[in-house]
């Protein structure tokens, strides 16, 4: 059923894994590789047609700076945090009372609700392109920040629920009737015994959520037009210019918008593996 273990394998396997695993890995890092050195490239080497060669010269810091100069990343970050914080905190606020309640009580449309919330995930974002923005102009939230927030809270609701309700599945029920017995209410039962029990996936899920959402490209270009509230993701066009594509500045544009999402991951890692290492066991 499991894989076996590489230190189980036989020497052949061992020898394999430890000669693909780093192929693997810079394969999978090259397109990264190429735009962090894109980044440092000098423009004369862009306009030279030296587009995959060694860079002539270093010219990180003039094109991080023009990054930051010419265009207003500055404000396109601000939003994109304006955007994702509040998301995170919808999502999985909204996420923990309908996991909590999905898995501990029982109801005839209880398995109907959740396979409700488990389709949603399958549903491909591209076909909702024109009802969702219909809905959002008649609604009087096209081209705003709420409009962006309240759309993908809805949206990663569904995810964050079939997460919960895993996670909630496998804690102790004898918890839950204990304090039932000494006549808890249900709030607090939640408050107090289930939600201290659920850091672990909050954490793991706020990674998550914070990185579908940062990295965002086309709700933000559907959904929003003007810069007053255009994510990161969607405003790296203005690095280019009106005749010629800045790759170098746009290349620099994105390891700025990358980073972020890294930090956060990087802050949160040690919650985030438990968090997921615990959900995914769960049934």
């Amino acid at each position: 059923m499991f894989p076996t273990p590489i230190q189980k394998a036989s020497p052949f396997a061992q020898t394999a894994y430890k000669v693909v695993l780093p192929l693997a890995l810079v394969l999978w890092l090259l397109p990264l590789i190429g735009v962090a050195i894109t980044s440092v490239r000098p423009a004369s080497d862009l306009a030279a047609g030296n587009y995959f060669g060694i860079p002539s010269g270093f010219g990180g810091v003039e094109n991080y700076t023009a990054v930051f100069r010419d265009s207003p990343i500055g404000l396109y970050i601000l939003n994109s945090f304006k955007v994702t914080i509040p998301t995170v905190i919808g999502a999985v606020a909204l996420s923990c009372l309908t996991g909590f309640a999905l898995a501990v009580y029982k109801f005839r449309a209880n398995l109907l609700l959740f396979f409700m919330f488990v389709a949603g995930n399958f549903i491909p974002f591209q076909i909702l392109m024109v009802p969702v923005r219909d809905m959002t102009l008649k609604a009087g939230l096209y081209d705003t920040t709420l409009g962006l927030v309240l759309f993908h809270v809805a949206f990663q609701t569904g995810f964050c629920t079939l997460f919960m309700r895993n996670f909630i599945k496998g804690l102790p029920f004898a918890l839950i009737e204990s304090a039932r017995v000494e006549g808890v209410s249900e709030w607090r039962i939640f408050r107090y015994i289930v939600l201290p029990l659920m850091r672990p996936a909050i954490a793991a899920l706020s990674v998550l959520v914070f990185t579908f959402v940062w990295n965002d490209y086309f709700w933000a270009t559907v959904l929003v037009q003007g810069q007053h509230a255009m994510p990161v993701t969607a405003g790296l066009y203005s690095l280019n210019g009106q005749w010629v594509a800045a790759w170098h500045l746009v290349s620099a544009g994105s390891i700025v918008a990358a980073l972020p999402p890294v930090a956060m991951f990087f802050l949160m890692q040690k919650h985030f593996i438990a968090g997921l290492t615990l959900g995914a066991t769960k049934g």
